[in-house]
Parts: C-alpha cells; structure tokens; sequence
C-alpha cells in the first residue's frame, strides 16, 4: 500500500470520464490496507436536506441540499461535520483536524458536540484493497491537501477548478482544460 491519503482531497484528472467522478473532489475519509472510502464534495443534488433530515436542516451549510457522496450505497447517509472537538464520542467519530462524522440517526440536540457546519452525502466512493493505490498509480487523481471550507463550500459547481487554481504551477493550468482536452 502506497503512503495513506487520509484526510486529502482526490482531485479528479481532467482525463477521468467516468461520470461518477469527471471532475469531482473526493475527501478521503478513509484509506488503510482494506481500502478506502470518501465523498465527492462537489456534487449537490436537488433535494433538500429538510426533505429527508428536518432535524438537522438547520445546521446544513448553504447549499442546503444532500450531496451525492458517490456510487456505493446511495441510501445510505454520511454526515460530515466540523465540531471543534477530536474527542470521540457517542454521535460523533472525530476524522482529522475540527472534523468528524455524526450519527444522523440521533436528534442533533442529543449530539454531544457542538456542530458548527454540517454537510450530508448521500452514498459514497469506495475502493476495494489495492484499487485507489492503482488509481493513484496510473495518474487518475491529483491529491492535494484540504483547506478548512472544502466540505462546506456554498459553491461546489466551482471547487474542481478553485482547489487547483489555489496549487499553483501545473496543477493550475489543468483549473482551465476544457470538459474533453482530447478535442482541444
């Protein structure tokens, strides 16, 4: 297994055509010898998070919708949220940094932690053993570090091109390839 990408963004290649993931942002929550597991950070459905969670519509972070975390198990609900707390706890696992995962289950009142932005993925991208080191391998993702609003952004039809804008140098000039750099 090549070095953990845990708690790093996978940036889509501007080659990557696979509609699941062409120009996605993928945080990566998990990534260890069994496989790995993350979330596109960058493509919001159209359906509100009151729609399915009223309860914790009122900590979503604007848009205000659940996003579509990836092809694996899309009736499944992952909440990301920033709490300021690495302690774990019943209702909240602590990932890296201010953020964790909730327990979407629980009434938020009952969350122990102070829930400051909340996003909800609906499903989300796994790998199999060995399948994202193959990936990273053949140069079908950029990682590059997270910066704090990542997750949250009120702007997500824009993150592909802004997380590597901010990279500089080559990673940069991919921000402008057309949608199909074949047909350049």
């Amino acid at each position: 297994m090549s070095e953990s990408v845990r708690g790093r963004l996978l940036v889509a290649t501007p080659t990557l055509y696979d509609p699941n993931f062409f120009r996605s942002v993928v945080l990566v929550l998990e990534h260890g010898e069994d496989g790995a597991l993350g979330v596109v950070l960058n493509r919001p459905s159209e359906t509100a998070l009151g729609e399915t969670l009223p309860d914790w519509n009122r900590l979503a972070s604007d848009p205000g919708v659940v996003f579509v975390g990836g092809p694996v198990s899309p009736d499944a609900a992952i909440g990301v949220a920033r709490a300021g707390t690495p302690d774990h706890t019943e209702g909240w696992a602590p990932l890296f940094g201010t953020l964790g995962t909730v327990d979407l289950g629980r009434d938020p009142l009952d969350v122990p932690v102070d829930v400051q932005n909340l996003r909800v993925f609906a499903g989300y991208a796994g790998w199999s053993e060995g399948q994202l080191d193959g990936e990273l391998d053949t140069g079908g993702w950029f990682v590059v570090d997270a910066a704090p609003d990542d997750v949250f952004t009120a702007d997500p039809a824009r993150l592909w091109a802004s997380v590597l804008r901010r990279q500089g140098g080559r990673l940069a000039m991919f921000a402008s390839a057309p949608p199909h750099p074949s047909l350049n």
